[in-house]
C-alpha cells in the first residue's frame, strides 16, 4: 500500500511542475462497484448515468449533475443483512483525499470492506475531484467543479430519498483522510446541524497556521489538476470571507456536542519530501485544533502514532466503533 501511495504523490508534484514550497495534502479514498435506487423525483438535481448494483454490498452509481463538469461516481457500502433485515441505518460519508489520477482506491486498500463488515452502518463514499478541497472555487476556467454543492445539497438528500437511512442529526457522521479529512472537519462547521459526528484521518484543521500554507496549497493543486488555472480561494488575493467560512480553526463553537476524532502521525519519512511536508503540518495543526477545542471545553478523541501520511486501518477500526456508538442504532 505504502509504495503506491508515494508514487501517487510524486505524480502529483510532477503535475504541478515540481512544486514542493507548500504542503502537499493528497491521498485517496473510494473505490468502485455497484444499485436499484432512482433519481427521479427525489429532489436531489441529480440523474444517474451509470449504476452497477450486483455486488451484494458495494453499489456504485455515477451522475449527471449541474454542479459538477464531469459525471461523479458514488459508491455506496451496505451492511451485510441491509437487503434482509428490513431496518433502518445511520450513514457515514467518508471522504478521499488528493491525486492526479482521480485514485479512489486508498479506502479500499484499507480494507474498507473488511472493516466494515458486521457493521450497522451505510457508508457512502463520494467522487471529490483530483483536488477538488470539497468545495466550490472562486473560479473555475473548465466548467462547474462545485463539489460542496453536490456532496450537501445534492448527495446528501439523494442517499436519503433512496436508502433506508435516518435523516436527522444524529443518523449522520462525516469522515475522511488527508483532504477529505479537511472536508470532513469542514463540512462539520459549517453544516454544523448536519452530522453528529467527525473525523480526520490525518487531515489538516486549519487553513491560515504556517502563513497559510493549506490554503495555498488548495489553490496550487486545484488549479494545476481541476480548474485549468482557477482557484480555490483566489489569487493573488484570498477571498477572505470564504477562507474564513471554510477554515475549521475559526468555527470551534460548532464542535460542540459532536464526537470529533483526530489522527495524526507523528514520523513522516524524512527522504520523502511529500509525505514530510503532509504530515508535518497535519501533526501540527492538530495540535493547535486540539489545544483551541481543550481550551474551548469542548470534549475530543486525538491520536499521535507512528509514522507518516497514510491511512491506519486500526484507528479506522476505533473511529468506526466511535462513530456507531454516537449515532442512532439501526
Amino acid at each position: 500500500m505504502l509504495s503506491e501511495h508515494h508514487s501517487t504523490r510524486r505524480s502529483v508534484l510532477k503535475a504541478l511542475g515540481g512544486v514542493s514550497a507548500a504542503v502537499a495534502l493528497g491521498g485517496a479514498g473510494t473505490l468502485a462497484t455497484a444499485s436499484a435506487a432512482h433519481a427521479a423525483g427525489d429532489g436531489s438535481g441529480l440523474r444517474i448515468v451509470d449504476r452497477k448494483e450486483n455486488d451484494p454490498r458495494m453499489w456504485y452509481y455515477r451522475f449527471a449533475t449541474d454542479a459538477i463538469g464531469w459525471e461523479p461516481s458514488v459508491n455506496v457500502l451496505l451492511p451485510d443483512d441491509y437487503h434482509t433485515s428490513g431496518r433502518t441505518y445511520p450513514v457515514l460519508y467518508l471522504f478521499h483525499g488528493g491525486g492526479t489520477d482521480q485514485d479512489f482506491m486508498t479506502w479500499d486498500r484499507a480494507g474498507i470492506r473488511g472493516l466494515t463488515a458486521g457493521k450497522p452502518v451505510i457508508v457512502v463514499m463520494p467522487d471529490g475531484g483530483h483536488a477538488g478541497w470539497y468545495s466550490n472555487p472562486v473560479n473555475s476556467h473548465t466548467g462547474p467543479r462545485n463539489w460542496e454543492t453536490f456532496h450537501i445539497a445534492q448527495l446528501l438528500p439523494w442517499v436519503e430519498a433512496n436508502f433506508r437511512t435516518y435523516a436527522e442529526y444524529d443518523g449522520r457522521a462525516v469522515a475522511g483522510f488527508s483532504m477529505g479529512g479537511f472536508g470532513a472537519l469542514k463540512y462539520a462547521a459549517k453544516y454544523h446541524d448536519r452530522f453528529a459526528s467527525v473525523s480526520a484521518h490525518s487531515g489538516p484543521p486549519s487553513l491560515r497556521r504556517d502563513f497559510g500554507a493549506v490554503a495555498n496549497w488548495a489553490n496550487v493543486s486545484a488549479a494545476a489538476l481541476d480548474l485549468a488555472g482557477g482557484t480555490i480561494y483566489g489569487a493573488p488575493l484570498w477571498d477572505e470571507a470564504k477562507v474564513s467560512a471554510d477554515n475549521p480553526m475559526e468555527h470551534l463553537a460548532s464542535y460542540r456536542n459532536k464526537r470529533v476524532f483526530l489522527v495524526a502521525g507523528t514520523s513522516p519519512n524524512p527522504v520523502d519530501p511529500f509525505d514530510l511536508l503532509n504530515e508535518s503540518e497535519v501533526l501540527a495543526g492538530q495540535r493547535e485544533f486540539r489545544a483551541a477545542l481543550s481550551d474551548a471545553g469542548i470534549p475530543h478523541e486525538a491520536h499521535e502514532e507512528t509514522g507518516g501520511h497514510f491511512i491506519r486501518p486500526e484507528m479506522f477500526t476505533r473511529d468506526l466503533d466511535g462513530i456507531i456508538d454516537r449515532l442512532r442504532k439501526a
